[in-house]
């Protein structure tokens, strides 16, 4: 379970950064960045953090909205940012994170010192000094924090799509290549929101033009 024992052993404002959406085959990826300005939030917030994979649907929908909850009262502070899929394809999945990241950062209200990213690489040019975290979303309070931002926004997004492009489930599989996925595919073709640099769609669009 997370702590923050991360973040103490650094100094001013720790902003704990994630991402969600690095599998899927459409739509952007999108990231998280929190920043604790308080020890003194919600008890609940705390206990029931951890890696976003771990927690069901309906537990990260109500801690989304307990950290907005408490950013209003001024305990934390987060931001979160996009990279979309045209941008995807044209730097490659985890340049495209770490744009990501970046949008996240500049969009908190309170300039983070340095940024706990979770995951073993870190961006080559940030707003700040960096650190990387391996299984951070797991070990830190920052991180988990981010990663559920990340992924309830990224999801909510997807539900938005799924009116747009129906028949591809992306309501229920965010995106990620489901048999659904697959025979909307094939039924309806590729929408302007799917990454064509991704090898399932590169061999769509191959078959389509053989």
């Amino acid at each position: 379970m997370p702590t923050f024992e991360t973040e103490d052993k650094y100094q001013g404002y720790i902003a704990g950064c994630d991402e969600a959406g690095r599998g899927p085959w459409v739509g952007p990826v999108v990231a998280g960045a929190v920043i604790f300005l308080s020890r003194d939030v919600d008890p609940f917030l705390l206990a029931h953090l951890n890696d976003s994979k771990k927690l069901s649907s309906k537990k990260r929908e109500e801690l989304f909205c307990i950290i907005q909850n408490e950013s209003q009262k001024g305990k934390l502070c987060y931001g979160i940012g996009e990279a979309s899929a045209k941008e995807i394809d044209q730097i490659n999945i985890l340049q495209a994170s770490f744009l990501a990241m970046k949008r996240a950062v500049q969009n908190l209200s309170v300039k983070p010192d340095i940024a706990l990213i979770d995951g073993n690489k870190t961006p080559k040019e940030f707003l700040c000094p960096t650190h990387c975290i391996i299984k951070g979303d797991s070990l830190s309070y920052s991180i988990s924090a981010a990663s559920i931002m990340a992924k309830v926004y990224r999801d909510r997004l997807m539900r938005e799509m799924a009116l747009k492009y129906p028949g591809y489930g992306f309501e229920k599989n965010a995106g990620y290549g489901t048999k659904e996925h697959i025979e909307g595919l094939k039924k309806y073709g590729i929408t302007p929101e799917h990454r064509l640099s991704y090898k399932p769609i590169q061999q769509m669009l191959a078959q389509k033009s053989a």
